[in-house]
């Protein structure tokens, strides 16, 4: 990342990363503030996605993350069926450290100064308290809280779709929706990882977890003993008799070792850019796992900030959360009838909604 004049949002092109309509590079010496802004596409609407805040190696890694998550988002967006194209920002730095609020009302104005083409929320370090203080310099914001005209925490709605994801999985694998007995293993039990243990606990399946925070396990094993607790990904992928694997945490979960070691039939979790790289699709493929596109299956929380956009009602949002479910089991028959991976497939239907919207003139 080059260096960067105090308030002057410096735009880049990159036609060989995925060809990203405009990269911002963001730096505010007073507060401390570097952040990456990247809109992939507007040709449904205006650009939406979170702001992850996290201690990136080097600005390279920075700028790399946003421009994969901006264009998770853009096909997240379009399979939701949102007017909404896609971005991400990535705030570089410790959020427990150097989260302060001079920092993010200097994130707020380089957002506005986008003039609406990018809607940011809360990701990966950021929570609402922080979108209410973005608020203050920015009006395309969401993830806010209820007392400032917010939805409030998008996890609790990701974390329902991913269930419905789970459900769609099981219905066309074992021609039953029911989670019942089923062992499921969770990486990450954070955000949204918890919740889902709560969906999961409902219908009595069996959990397992794991989490690098202690903590976090913490607080599940404390309220609910019946669940399982292992020392790392590397057990949980490889627990007996396991039924799905849900990667909740950061992307790149699934790679050239995790999935010759899975044990899961089927692998549907909350986390964005689950494949490490082009291929592992195919490899799931092979093995006869079945993967539910991660970005279909946790868009429950994007459907909940792009509501808020309108006047948000909850009831509204779960039901429209709800149709991950129908969503899902489209791509798997799409994927049986072509031939291809469920990743390919689902890349394919959004492509063409984007394509049409473009031809057609929409977005902004």
């Amino acid at each position: 990342m080059t260096d960067v004049t105090d308030g002057v949002l410096h735009t880049l092109f990159h036609s060989d990363q995925g060809g990203h309509e405009q990269v911002v590079l963001c730096q505010d010496r007073a507060s401390g503030l570097k952040a990456v802004i990247a809109i992939h596409s507007t040709a449904l609407g205006p650009a939406l996605g979170g702001t992850r805040f996290y201690p990136y190696a080097t600005e390279e890694e920075a700028v790399a993350d946003a421009l994969n998550l901006a264009r998770g988002m853009s096909y997240k967006n379009a399979m939701a069926g949102l007017d909404h194209g896609g971005g991400k920002a990535v705030i570089i730095g410790d959020p427990e450290r150097d989260k302060t609020e001079d920092l993010l009302l200097a994130y707020g104005r380089m957002v506005a100064s986008l003039g609406g083409r990018y809607v940011t929320a809360c990701d990966v370090g950021t929570y609402v308290a922080d979108m209410d203080v973005v608020a203050r310099e920015c009006r395309w914001t969401t993830g806010r809280s209820p007392e400032n005209g917010g939805a409030g925490d998008s996890s609790v709605l990701t974390a329902f779709g991913v269930y419905q994801g789970m459900r769609a999985s099981a219905q066309h694998l074992w021609g039953d929706p029911s989670l019942r007995g089923r062992r499921i293993g969770i990486a990450g039990v954070g955000k949204v990882g918890h919740h889902l243990v709560e969906h999961l606990l409902a219908e009595n399946a069996e959990v397992v977890i794991t989490d690098v925070r202690e903590d976090a396990v913490r607080r599940i094993t404390e309220r609910h003993p019946e669940v399982t607790a292992v020392e790392g990904t590397d057990a949980l992928i490889r627990v007996e008799g396991l039924d799905i694997y849900a990667p909740c945490a950061l992307g790149g979960a699934l790679d050239d070792e995790t999935v010759p070691a899975l044990t899961a039939r089927i692998v549907c979790g909350a986390a964005n850019n689950q494949l490490a790289h082009p291929g592992v699709e195919k490899d799931l493929a092979d093995r006869g796992i079945l993967y539910a596109p991660d970005y279909v299956v946790n868009a429950g929380g994007v459907i909940q900030v792009a509501d808020e956009l309108h006047g948000f009602d909850f009831e509204r949002c779960r039901a429209k959360a709800a149709k991950i479910f129908d969503t899902t089991l489209a791509i798997f028959a799409r994927a049986k009838e072509d031939g291809i991976p469920p990743a390919v497939a689902a890349d394919r239907i959004a492509e063409q909604r984007m394509h049409e919207a473009a031809a057609a003139g929409r977005g902004r």
